[in-house]
């Protein structure tokens, strides 16, 4: 198991390089496009021609929805840098967490039962503040909680958050029961951890 966590991290670090230089290339692809789209470039040369027939094609898509959303097309290219970045490091982050989750089970494997008592307990306290902290920025930013990405939050979260509501009351518009339930999940998950 220890040899194939060593692998495992030793192709994250690589994958972090190369991901880093595919973003410095695209960096350079969106800044080349962007000198294009907006006039920086002679429009009628070579290198725009080529970034007319190769790289507008892909970058169509986040011009619509930056159009859409009421943006200039001529910076869509920066956008879809943002989108490739942001996806780039959630894609890192999330590969880090699946190496340490690998970890830890590979430890509470040799632990026995109590091992794996204490990582399902972590993972299903961690889970439900994870829901709770998405339903909470869902509402500020006003997502339907029918929405695809938020609903598992909903579904999770609302036999813990339905009862509170019933006994603590809202501070004028504030509806303070998430903050309580993260409190009670903090303190229930300590109170299994420390019961082994």
């Amino acid at each position: 198991m220890q040899s194939f966590l060593l692998a495992y991290l030793s192709a994250l670090d690589v994958l972090r390089v190369v991901l880093f230089a595919l973003a410095l290339a695209l960096a350079v692809v969106c800044a080349i496009d962007w000198a294009v789209r907006t006039r920086r470039l002679s429009p009628f040369g070579p290198v725009a021609r080529f970034f007319r027939t190769t790289v507008d094609p892909l970058i169509a898509p986040v011009e619509r929805r930056v159009v859409r959303a009421g943006g200039l097309p001529t910076s869509a290219p920066w956008w879809a840098l943002g989108g490739v970045v942001v996806g780039g490091i959630v894609l890192i982050s999330l590969l880090g967490f699946i190496g340490s989750m690998l970890y830890r089970f590979g430890g509470a494997a040799a632990q026995g039962p109590r091992g794996i008592y204490y990582i399902f307990v972590t993972l299903v306290s961690g889970l439900l503040q994870i829901a709770l902290l998405v339903r909470v920025l869902s509402s500020w930013v006003r997502v339907s909680p029918y929405s695809r990405w938020i609903r598992w939050s909903f579904v999770l979260t609302e036999p813990i958050l339905a009862p509170l509501r019933r006994i603590i009351p809202t501070l004028g518009t504030i509806d303070v029961t998430p903050i309580v339930a993260y409190i009670l999940i903090r303190l229930l998950s300590g109170l299994l951890l420390g019961a082994v």
